[in-house]
């Protein structure tokens, strides 16, 4: 039987859409918000020479420049201000998490509820403020380095092209990070993660109209560029019937009093553990630290392959089956070490004893931390080996067929999961109206 809020899911549709104002408000508001960041894309930074970066980010693209430029829509191949995207905040974030675990006065402030998470958000920007620094001037001493065949990439090195630049990307970061709060608490939500969502998804059009180009000239065959397409449509059902699959452990809450001269009833709900938990996190540290050698092997000029930085490069390079093992073996690692920093068994079967709800056939404590521990490890080996098996996959692609694009399985899995997501967040905004209506309703037949 289904229950009320599946019942208002159902009756959603097009004319519900259209009374909902708020919702179109958001929309609008998002939809202007990524023009503006895309806007930003395209303004350069002051002082260079945009041809002989492009240039050089071309070579470099099979490092961790060709995943930045990815993540940042193209900003990186034409250095824009916002040439260092979110990332400095991701990594603040994934560092403020990992603290956490490791610091008490932290790990207090994270169970203080609003409190705390306003305290640990403010942590985050300054650590964002601080990496953002870090890496602008680090970008600023690189781009200095840079020469062409027409001469150096930047047109006055010096001190005062090391400050702008610091200020210049470090106030693009920092203004991201505020349009992404801004998406999440007057759009529809999940401001950093549209962000990303839009710089990987400008890159489509290009994509496709140069994979139809190779058709054109017969570089690829319409048998391969059919089959790529297949493959495609194959590889996002499967991310979506896996990011969707979830185990449900049954939570029973003790018994209570509805009405009186009524018995007692015992009410139940659900803790879902998801079979994926770790999200996007391992494939991105995974193949960050892969592509390490062949970053540094770019930036060297080392990449003879009489070398030994050359040699590494080779064996690290895309489809190489040591580069797969590897990049398989830290995929699931990270996987595990990322779920397990998340989700903590003995903290949750804590909260339940103090509640004074119980998983039904297991005792209250430390044998609900291992029977939830136990599930949580089953569901992480399943949620490891789904990871790894969808970054290998575009990786046999690109071993065999040179495509114009980067088909990666992160970039899949971000696309996927916050399209999801967004559907998700809208159907909310629908049903919160739905609910609007039929209180409305309900005082309009009290009055009469």
């Amino acid at each position: 039987m289904s229950s009320a809020i599946e019942q208002l899911a159902a009756n959603i549709n097009f004319s519900t859409f259209k009374k909902a104002e708020d919702l179109k408000k958001r929309i609008w508001f998002t939809l202007a918000a990524l023009v503006v960041y895309r806007l930003g894309t395209y303004i350069p930074l002051p002082g260079i020479n945009p041809l002989i970066i492009q240039e050089f980010v071309r070579t470099n693209s099979g490092g961790i420049l060709g995943i930045l430029d990815m993540f940042s829509g193209g900003s990186i191949t034409r250095m824009t201000i916002f040439a260092l995207n979110i990332m400095p905040y991701i990594s603040s974030s994934i560092i403020v998490q990992l603290m956490t675990s490791i610091s008490p006065h932290l790990e207090a402030l994270k169970k203080e509820g609003e409190v705390g998470r306003r305290k640990l958000n403010q942590y985050t920007r300054y650590g964002t403020v601080a990496l953002a620094m870090v890496q602008s001037y680090g970008i600023s001493a690189g781009l200095e380095k840079i020469q062409g065949a027409t001469g150096m990439a930047v047109l006055e090195p010096g001190f005062m092209f090391r400050l702008s630049t610091v200020v210049t990307l470090t106030g693009g970061t920092l203004f991201i990070m505020w349009l992404g709060e801004q998406i999440t608490s007057r759009g529809i939500g999940n401001g950093i993660s549209l962000i990303i969502y839009a710089g990987i998804v400008a890159n489509l059009p290009q994509a496709v109209i140069g994979t139809f180009e190779l058709g054109r000239q017969g570089a690829l065959s319409a048998v391969v560029i059919l089959g790529v397409l297949v493959l495609v449509a194959a590889v996002i059902g499967y991310v979506v019937f896996m990011e969707r699959a979830q185990r449900k452990i049954l939570i029973q809450y003790p018994k209570r009093q509805v009405a009186v001269n009524m018995p007692a009833v015992a009410q139940t709900t659900h803790l879902p553990l998801k079979l994926n938990s770790a999200g996007v996190i391992p494939p991105i540290f995974a193949s960050s630290l892969l592509l390490l050698p062949a970053t540094i092997t770019g930036f060297a000029g080392t990449g003879s392959p009489d070398t030994i930085m050359g040699k590494i490069g080779a064996v690290f390079a895309h489809g190489h089956p040591v580069y797969m093992t590897c990049f398989a073996s830290l995929i699931i690692f990270f996987a595990f070490f990322y779920t397990a920093l998340m989700f903590n068994p003995n903290e949750t079967a804590e909260n339940l004893r103090k509640a004074g709800n119980y998983v039904p056939g297991v005792r209250p404590g430390k044998a609900t931390a291992d029977y939830l521990d136990y599930v949580l490890t089953r569901l992480t080996v399943v949620g490891a080996l789904y990871l790894a098996s969808i970054c290998l996959i575009p990786e046999l692609i690109l071993s065999k067929w040179s495509l114009p694009f980067y088909f990666g399985g992160t970039t899949i899995l971000i696309v996927v999961s916050v399209t999801m997501e967004t559907i998700t967040q809208i159907q909310s905004h629908l049903l919160a109206h739905q609910y609007e209506g039929l209180i409305k309703k309900a005082k309009t037949k009290g009055k009469k």
